[in-house]
């Protein structure tokens, strides 16, 4: 003890020389810090004085798209990838591919000649056309990008927007052959488009070309759990009585009967994709394209419109996949949610997710729910499946989630949401073509006021004509939304996306107070330092959100 005492009184006279240096080098570090605050605050403030002139009004979208266009936005977390590429790029493709379409339903057709690995004419049977011939006929390409889009489409008797929508994804056949060999090339288109609008981040909604008919093989081998006597399924979602055990031998039986073999397949198909969108854009090298910058993860896509045995198994594929490969960051369920076998099968396959939650915690699960609209469906079909995704189905992110105020106790619900920060991926184009959903029907002002996290998305870039800064001018216009509240969306795109790591903020969601590792440092400054660089360097996540910090403090600075 002694020695201890001696030990630190030798030190006082040192340390009292040193004080006032270390006073001054404090003070000078807080004064830079306070600075800078300052001027992030000052940069703020004449962004949104920006923002408030050119939307003066709400007169001048042309003045606003302008703004918004250069504006930093985060992420695009709601996408599907044949939905996101334009029309004009799939008639380029299919005609590479020597494909054929039936014009009487715009729908793609297979090279009849099996004979000929790349004939320089295609076969095409049935009536259907060559694509190619597009080239050289106006009518037939105007009508091509049409079919594949909602471009020029005006509701008819039993035709309506939502119909449209959904055929495009059956008309250019998102499992064909195209498919395996030309996602890397629509990679970079949207990629590319991305990052003229100032994006930083996708997570892509895809399938691989092998996984239907893998799903459908092992599906129909091994079959589902019989439904105990007396229980019948509801198409409003009464439960279907299969249990976890069933579900856990069903789990074995697949792993054991080929479904790790499918998993390595689809994984490696993904990494080419990647690789080759790395390849077209030069990525790592001095001349690297613009859309290098923007970061690209997958969802893993479970088409829900099929019996329960092929949706059990591409759920497993893609928790598998998920679990291992970290290009692969969650899962969703995709298909029109009004159609009768994801009605009547809604209950069972939020079941099948809470079981394969249970085996795979860590997989993150974003769904759609809610796209839904009164008149779509019967009203009870309104009112539970929001709920139901998020306590049965563990959904971290609700896509759509427009009929929220028809769900049963609807206050209570968005208070769960707000509580467990479930986040809603807001597509306003979207709800508008499909359910002419728009205000003062939109809950968008709803979540917002109960405090639910919301980020914008497209849904789909390619499929409605439209991009992301599309849907900031239209929350801008119809919403009265502000800069500072399409800056919290941004940030909450990249606070809700599913890359691994701690969150740069110390709240959930709160962007006012930095993690106390990077305390007393400015937000997306360039020489980040100590304990806040090394989370910088351990997590994605805030590593992408220092970086739309210092996209947002550059923009800024430009007013």
């Amino acid at each position: 003890m002694f020695s201890r005492r001696r030990a630190i009184k030798s030190t006082v006279p040192m340390f009292c020389l040193l004080w006032p240096l270390l006073v001054a080098a404090h003070g000078a570090s807080v004064a830079s810090a306070q600075s800078a605050l300052e001027k992030s605050h000052a940069g703020e403030a004449r962004a949104a004085t920006a923002f408030a002139v050119a939307n003066v009004d709400k007169a001048n979208a042309l003045a606003l798209e302008v703004f918004l266009a250069k504006m930093p936005k985060g992420g695009d977390l709601h996408l599907h990838l044949t939905g996101a590429v334009y029309a004009e790029t799939l008639i380029k493709d299919a005609a590479a591919d020597n494909m054929c379409v039936d014009m009487a339903t715009g729908t793609l057709a297979a090279n009849a000649d099996k004979v000929n690995a790349a004939p320089v004419s295609p076969v095409c049977a049935n009536g259907a056309v060559p694509v190619a011939n597009a080239f050289q006929d106006r009518r037939m390409y105007d009508a091509l990008v049409d079919s594949w889009s909602m471009r020029g489409f005006v509701p008819t008797s039993g035709v309506s927007g939502h119909d449209q929508f959904f055929l495009v994804f059956d008309r250019n056949d998102p499992n064909s052959a195209m498919d395996a060999h030309h996602a890397g090339e629509w990679l970079d288109e949207v990629a590319t488009r991305a990052a003229a609008q100032n994006e930083q981040y996708l997570e892509v909604m895809h399938i691989p070309s092998t996984a239907v008919g893998a799903a459908l093989q092992l599906g129909n081998k091994f079959g589902w759990p019989a439904t105990p006597p007396g229980l019948q399924t509801d198409p409003l979602g009464d439960a279907t009585g299969t249990s976890p055990v069933e579900l856990s031998v069903l789990r074995a039986q697949l792993l054991a009967g080929g479904l790790r073999e499918e998993a390595a397949r689809e994984r490696q198909e993904l990494e080419n994709d990647l690789a080759e969108r790395d390849r077209i854009e030069h990525c790592g090298q001095p001349d690297a394209a613009p859309g290098c910058s923007v970061k690209i993860r997958w969802l893993y896509v479970v088409l829900r419109e099929f019996p329960p045995q092929v949706v059990f198994v591409q759920a497993m594929l893609g928790f598998e996949l998920a679990s291992v490969d970290p290009n692969i960051v969650g899962l969703n369920f995709v298909r029109p949610e009004d159609a009768y076998l994801v009605m009547s099968e809604y209950n069972r396959q939020m079941h099948m997710l809470d079981y394969l939650h249970s085996v795979y915690p860590r997989v993150h699960i974003s769904l759609h729910a809610g796209e839904l609209a009164l008149g779509l469906v019967p009203p009870q079909g309104l009112t539970f499946h929001i709920r139901e995704a998020i306590d049965l189905g563990h959904a971290e992110r609700i896509g759509h989630g427009v009929d929220v105020m028809y769900e049963n106790d609807p206050h209570a619900l968005l208070s769960e949401m707000a509580d467990k920060h479930v986040m809603v991926e807001t597509n306003l184009s979207s709800n508008d073509v499909i359910l002419g959903i728009v205000p003062p029907h939109h809950p968008l002002p709803e979540y917002r006021a109960a405090h639910v996290p919301v980020a914008l998305s497209t849904d789909d870039e390619g499929v409605s004509r439209i991009d992301l800064t599309h849907e900031y001018v239209r929350a801008a216009m119809e919403y009265g939304l502000g800069y500072l509240d399409l800056k919290a969306m941004a940030r909450t795109s990249i606070e809700h996306s599913f890359l691994p790591g701690q969150s740069l903020w110390a709240k959930q969601d709160v962007f006012t107070r930095l993690t106390p590792v990077c305390a007393g440092q400015t937000a997306g400054m360039d020489s980040p330092t100590g304990s806040c660089m090394a989370l910088l360097k351990s997590s994605e996540k805030a590593a992408e959100q220092w970086e739309l910090e210092h996209r947002f403090a550059v923009f800024e600075a430009s007013f």
